[in-house]
């Protein structure tokens, strides 16, 4: 596992403590560059992590390199036969809220935390508009999950799946969002029921914390 201690590397370590399946970290410090080097590139063309090689993939065969965190769950699940159930109304009631993630969630709200650090230097100007959109956003995004978690107990439905487990680190994150959780009841109670198992525990407080403080 190419990892770094964010909330995408974290969607990972999730899953891979969560299905007790063995890793191998190595990190990949971003605040370095490392994510450029010509090696890394061969396995994620985008250069972002996380990323992992399996090399005793499924199928068989060379070792399977897989890049993008929805991409790692889904192909983790399917491994470990857990969390991601496949007859079709199941799996992509799932897989929905896993490209919700991606293409909403991740996104959004990591351009509202780079908009509020880039207004703390004057040189890049007046960017109220731009944290004004992302916030109002950000809170349109919880919204979203606490209006579904009103209507099932997990997010797509009866049972814990990866569309929990790829959306709670963002959402575990709601204090630096600028939200106040207590507007969303349910989104509360979910996170709290996801922060007490143990494997969340571990990959969220404890695998590669070491790296947090790198430079």
């Amino acid at each position: 596992l190419f990892f770094f201690f964010s909330p995408n590397g974290k969607k990972v370590t999730i899953m891979l403590e969560e299905c007790g399946l063995p890793y191998r970290i190595i990190p990949l410090n971003i605040g370095r560059g490392v994510q450029f080097n010509p090696e890394f590139l061969a396995i994620n063309p985008n250069h972002r992590m996380p990323a992992i090689i399996d090399h005793e993939p499924l199928g068989g065969g060379a070792p399977l390199a897989i890049f993008e965190s929805g991409a790692i769950l889904m192909y983790l699940a399917e491994k470990a036969g857990r969390f991601w159930p496949q007859s079709p109304r199941e799996k992509y009631t799932i897989a929905q809220w896993v490209m919700w993630q991606m293409a909403n969630q991740g996104p959004k709200t990591g351009e509202r935390g780079h908009f509020t650090r880039a207004a703390q230097n004057p040189a890049n100007g007046d960017l109220r508009y731009a944290i004004r959109r992302f916030s109002d956003e950000v809170n349109r995004i919880y919204g979203v999950l606490n209006f579904q978690l009103h209507r099932t107990p997990w997010l797509a439905g009866h049972d814990y799946s990866i569309a929990d487990i790829i959306c709670y680190p963002w959402a575990a994150g709601w204090a630096r969002h600028g939200e106040d959780i207590e507007q969303f009841k349910h989104v509360k109670r979910w996170l709290g029921q996801i922060a007490a198992r143990p494997a969340v525990r571990r990959a969220m407080d404890e695998i590669g914390k070491e790296l947090a403080s790198s430079d």
